[in-house]
């Protein structure tokens, strides 16, 4: 992993930098200006504290008596005047304060910031702009408390406030956890039950920030690491893929995977044997993120063109930020295993053999209650397929990535910030009201009896669309059984209406990376067969009328690369007065 950060990832980091340092506001990078203009709301509200930390890892890795030495110190004192007026938030704040934090350490805090800048930055620089004085968050969800104890607990190491503010944000964040979480994955929201890439990776982001203070993680952030590690070790494989559900995933799912194991693993909750494929999934992580998410041609990551799309918050106008937070993730997570005595050292695990040593299945559960909130881990031989039963949220309920379906590598996957109706029933009223069982799930079973995995639970409330918040509608009420077999899976729903309901259609789509060979109407099922790629075959019962295409738009495309192929089915207009069957089931490599 050393030598793929040092040789291939600094570089890369080092080329835009001192772009950076020589065009200023003028930069742009594949097209896309990186400072918005006075007057313009675009601006990246992150990228002033990405580009400090950068410019401290490269002045701390670059020799004293090394020509370029002094060019990137005068280049860290320019840029901090240059950006001190922009608007600067949340992690950037932390990331401009892991930069004040390494360079003081160094001895190099005076030669890289002149005092008056200095001055400015001990005011700007403050948690308690986006904490609000009775500690509550100014509309951000609860990840940013790990990023509010991080900054408290760096400015008290800058001497700039004592420690009461880390240790009061530090109970607020782990009282979070014990009221809304059984074991130790936080709930994003207030107890509405969103359980994603962030809820698992924040306990690692916490022990993190508690050896950057200079503090022992307390024994019982170390249990809840353990559990966050145990889910990411089930997800380790040879091709680098990360976390499969929810937003920001892509490169950031890779390297959620890779902060986890490592903390866990800097940390000793990991066994011997875990620590070894979790340093080499770190390195194939590395590997894959300069061959695969950075685009040769431009020199730059590429989370939006040639076929990918990512979460609007993530827009190209963050392009430099990008490039810095990802990379900085790589860089950190590399020293700590350098730390930990692996510099230099090949993978140490064969990944493949290590999947297959993994369970074939594993429920966690996030929390249970008046709903339950869990994710169902599947091993089918090589595939992983992780099947999410949680509640998006405000904002995210009604998008694919946080849909109740079999997320698997290659094989499927939601399109961000979309509410494309991807291998779930969607119900749309004769009004234009559209329901989907999306949120309220109650008596969650997962069984297995010869080979055969059952998932089962109920919905007694549907998820009523086209609203920023969840809204339960008694209406309609949805049981649902997915049946996991060896290269096949099948949902089967039963919706049964409390009162006759005048419909417009339900529909459903399965979006595909592979591409569509034939459609086989055969009585009440439709049959789509692939011709090649990672699913086989596509059968749906129940839809009165089915079409399969080809699609090349942005509506079908995901982080990793476009979907190519699309079923499309629908009931068309019908009278729901009688429970009705819908069902799918889908064949894979």
């Amino acid at each position: 992993m050393n030598q793929t950060v040092q040789a291939r990832l600094v570089p890369q980091t080092e080329a835009l930098l001192v772009k950076l340092m020589a065009e200023k506001r003028d930069l742009v990078i594949d097209g896309q200006r990186v400072f918005a203009t006075s007057g313009e709301s675009w601006g990246d509200k992150f990228l002033g504290g990405k580009i400090a930390d950068s410019m401290a890892y490269l002045i701390l890795a670059t020799p004293r008596d090394d020509p370029r030495f002094a060019r990137y110190v005068s280049g860290f004192r320019e840029l901090s005047r240059l950006t001190l007026d922009d608007h600067l938030d949340t992690w950037g704040i932390f990331y401009y304060m892991a930069a004040l934090d390494q360079l003081q350490r160094a001895g190099l805090l005076e030669q890289c910031v002149d005092a008056e800048t200095l001055a400015a930055l001990k005011t700007k620089l403050d948690w308690r702009t986006f904490v609000r004085p009775d500690l509550s968050l100014i509309d951000l969800p609860n990840n940013y408390y790990g990023v509010a104890f991080a900054i408290s607990g760096m400015r008290h190491k800058l001497g700039w406030e004592d420690d009461s503010g880390m240790n009061t944000l530090v109970t607020k964040v782990l009282g979070h956890y014990r009221t809304f979480s059984e074991s130790g994955f936080a709930d994003e929201t207030e107890g509405d039950g969103r359980f994603d890439r962030y809820s698992v990776l924040l306990i690692g982001e916490i022990a993190h920030h508690y050896v950057e203070i200079g503090l022992p993680p307390p024994p019982e952030v170390k249990a809840w690491l353990r559990a966050s590690a145990q889910l990411a070790l089930n997800r380790l494989n040879a091709q680098g893929d990360g976390f499969e559900y929810g937003r920001s995933i892509g490169a950031y799912g890779d390297t959620a995977l890779v902060e986890l194991v490592t903390i866990a693993a800097y940390l000793d909750v990991l066994t011997p044997q875990e620590k070894a494929a979790a340093y080499t999934y770190a390195s194939v992580a590395a590997n894959k993120y300069l061959r695969f998410w950075v685009d040769a041609d431009t020199g730059s990551v590429n989370l939006w063109d040639k076929g990918r799309r990512t979460d609007a918050y993530r827009g190209k106008h963050r392009i430099l930020g990008e490039n810095l937070s990802l990379a900085q993730q790589y860089e950190y997570t590399n020293a700590l295993w350098n730390e930990m005595g692996y510099a230099g050292r090949a993978p140490l695990a064969d990944l493949i053999a290590w999947r297959r040593t993994r369970p074939e299945l594993t429920t966690t559960w996030f929390s249970r209650g008046v709903y339950d909130r869990a994710l169902v881990t599947l091993r089918d031989g090589d595939r992983l397929i992780g099947l999410p039963l949680i509640n998006g949220g405000d904002g995210q309920h009604m998008n694919s990535p946080y849909y109740p379906i079999p997320f698997s590598p290659g094989l499927v996957a939601g399109v961000a910030d979309s509410s494309l109706p991807q291998l779930l029933p969607q119900v749309t009223f004769s009004d234009g009201a559209t329901l989907a069982p999306l949120a309220y799930f109650k008596h969650i079973e997962v069984t297995t009896d010869q080979g055969i995995t059952t998932v089962m639970y109920h919905q007694d409330e549907s998820d009523r669309l086209g609203q920023a918040k969840p809204l339960p509608d008694p209406r309609l009420k949805v049981e649902t059984t997915y049946r996991f077999a060896p290269h096949l899976v099948t949902r089967t729903d039963v919706l049964t209406a409390t009162q006759a309901l005048d419909l417009r259609s339900i529909d459903i789509e399965f979006a595909s990376y592979s591409p569509g060979l034939k459609l086989v109407h055969e009585g009440a099922n439709w049959t789509a067969t692939y011709a090649e790629g990672a699913a086989k075959s596509f059968a749906v019962s129940g839809f009165a009328t089915c079409t399969l295409d080809a699609v090349d738009d942005r509506a079908y495309q995901t982080p990793s690369g476009p979907f190519v192929s699309r079923v499309k089915c629908t009931t068309g207009a019908i009278a729901l007065m009688h429970p009705l069957t819908l069902s799918w089931r889908l064949r894979y490599e």
